[in-house]
């Protein structure tokens, strides 16, 4: 099974909650790269393989985590007994690089997980699940566009999403979602309520004026790198770039594949820099 991608479209940090966490109100979509993961049944043991030696192989693996939380809740809310799985997990989205690839991986378990036994827990359930695992792990067990308020968790589909490439830019470097956060200063934010929507598809010239991250302030003193892509991203014909998340991925949106592929060559992968192409997944 696939787990793809997403990038923010736009990022507001409204305010610091008193546990700590932040409120959001974000647009996030699922973009053409993906991890893909096959889920073996019948085990010896519940374990994960990955492909990378950097990958974590416990429970501090997203995907490994949720196969476990899933066989929890299967116990607590049912009467069936779960099943030991072998994952093994092929890892093409970078990490900490602000595209949720370990949150989707999760997300796809869960998914897997629940069908593989007759959709035992209700979406409810899912999505309560889901959240336990982490903010964004919620967006990903449907897929489809959609605003994010709270830490992730209140989902409001957004469809007619202008179709777009995107070319994303990996520098050689992940970056900590907590020091980011920790590093914002909430004062200088502007959030405006009245942005509550994104360009649909025949608003697609008007792309680049909704295009927005708070979190860009938090990281681009110490990283000025990522303002360079950005720029770096438009002088090869993009509408717009942007960071997603909390970086340090920086993307940039094409009107076509052919604009994307010609500017991904340009870019080349130079500077242990990683450069991909995908399409944004507006109708999953």
């Amino acid at each position: 099974m696939l787990a793809p991608a997403k990038i923010n479209l736009f990022l507001h940090v409204v305010g610091r909650r008193a546990d700590g966490y932040h409120d959001l109100y974000s647009l996030m979509c699922c973009v053409s790269l993906y991890d893909r993961l096959v889920l073996t049944p019948d085990a010896p043991q519940n374990r994960i393989v990955c492909d990378r030696p950097d990958l974590p192989c416990d429970e501090t693996n997203l995907a490994f985590k949720a196969l476990l939380a899933y066989n929890e809740a299967l116990v607590r809310h049912t009467v069936v007994s779960p099943a030991k799985f072998n994952i093994h997990l092929f890892k093409n989205i970078p990490m900490g690089a602000g595209l949720g690839g370990g949150s989707s991986d999760a997300a796809a378990v869960l998914k897997a997980l629940n069908a593989f036994y007759g959709h035992a827990l209700s979406r409810v359930q899912l999505h309560a699940l889901a959240l336990r695992l982490g903010a964004d792990v919620p967006f990903f067990i449907d897929g489809t566009p959609a605003i994010a308020e709270g830490v992730g968790e209140r989902l409001t589909p957004c469809p007619n999403l202008p179709s777009l490439w995107a070319v994303l830019i990996y520098p050689d470097f992940g970056l900590s979602t907590a020091k980011i956060f920790k590093n914002l200063k909430l004062g200088l934010t502007k959030f405006k309520k009245k942005l509550r929507y994104f360009p649909f598809k025949n608003e697609f010239f008007s792309v680049p004026h909704h295009l927005h991250n708070d979190l860009e302030a938090a990281v681009g003193d110490c990283f000025p790198v990522i303002e360079a892509l950005k720029q770096e991203l438009v002088r090869q014909g993009a509408i717009g770039a942007l960071m997603t998340g909390s970086g340090s991925t920086v993307y940039g949106l094409f009107a076509n594949e052919e604009a994307a592929e010609k500017a991904q060559i340009a870019l080349g992968q130079s500077n242990g820099r990683q450069v991909f192409v995908g399409r944004l997944l507006t109708e999953v």
